[in-house]
């Protein structure tokens, strides 16, 4: 199945068709096309090509428009385990360069995440060394970060539609917990993982909790949660936009880049660099009137 999925109201009729005159012109077969939300989503039933060929094909038919193209087995695309990065993917932000901000170095600490989320650096040290440079901040900044949080556009709708259909959804980052919980509990998420800031109990220590929680960690997570929920790792969902969601994103049955770094997106079986997080909806089969806001 090729899913189709573009911000509301770009994706019209004619383009669907000139995907689908695409796959045929290539060796391939084309079904009819299947309307999962009009001038948004649209399932394409395909055969005699594989995922990553009908990919590349609905993506040079589509070039220069706003759509994005998941391919996929038709059989078991409803997950039943959604593992999620927070940062830059449920929420808008990096927590840590916002925290930072109250301690006069969010340009610095910025500078090192986005290394890191490009996978030019090891994670778990640049961690370690952010979170050392905003030692003897104070915990009232947590609560101020928390204040200007923005959701990610998608993501409630995405965690309540499929918790509504009995799947697990749980956060799995390499921010804190302080935050996990919270965002945890605003979108929906019924579990959260995440690393430990520690404390004096007024300021921050400028330390982690050891092990880090890393991209080793979040794909422990998403192995975990499958086996406890005695599913197979092709009935899950993953989703994130840095180097340290690779693993996860790899191993899922349904691993999706979103507004990903470069070497993430170029990584990915799919990727969503238009459309909301509803689009992981969409990719499972969903249709916009199945949908929990």
């Amino acid at each position: 199945m090729l899913t189709l999925i573009a911000p509301a109201g770009i994706l019209q009729a004619p383009l669907v068709a000139r995907v689908r005159a695409a796959l045929l012109d290539l060796g391939g077969q084309a079904g009819t096309p299947d309307w999962l939300a009009e001038g948004e989503a649209a399932d394409l039933p395909f055969a005699m090509l594989a995922p990553e060929q009908a990919d590349a094909i609905a993506r040079a038919a589509l070039e220069g428009v706003s759509v994005d193209c998941i391919a996929q087995l038709a059989e078991g695309r409803r997950k039943m385990l959604l593992v999620a990065d927070m940062d830059s993917t449920i929420i808008t932000a990096e927590t840590l360069d916002e925290l930072a901000a109250f301690a006069g170095v969010q340009d610095q600490i910025a500078a090192i995440t986005r290394r890191s989320m490009n996978g030019e650096i090891d994670f778990a040290t640049s961690l370690r060394e952010r979170v050392a440079m905003i030692a003897g901040l104070g915990l009232e900044a947590l609560q101020k970060t928390w204040a200007g949080i923005e959701i990610m556009p998608g993501a409630k709708t995405l965690v309540r539609t499929m918790a509504a259909h009995g799947a697990h959804c749980a956060i799995a980052s390499g921010g804190f917990t302080w935050f996990t919980e919270r965002v945890a509990k605003k979108v929906g998420f019924q579990s959260h993982h995440a690393n430990i800031l520690l404390d004096d109990g007024h300021a921050l220590t400028g330390k982690v909790e050891e092990p880090v929680f890393d991209r080793d960690a979040k794909l422990a997570i998403l192995k975990k949660l499958a086996a406890d929920l005695h599913l197979p790792l092709a009935a899950t969902a993953a989703v994130g936009d840095g180097a340290n969601d690779l693993a996860m994103l790899g191993a899922a049955g349904l691993g999706v880049a979103f507004r990903a770094k470069p070497v993430v997106a170029a990584s990915a079986r799919a990727r969503v660099d238009h459309a909301d997080l509803r689009a992981l909806l969409y990719a499972q089969g969903y249709r916009a009137s199945e949908f929990r806001a």
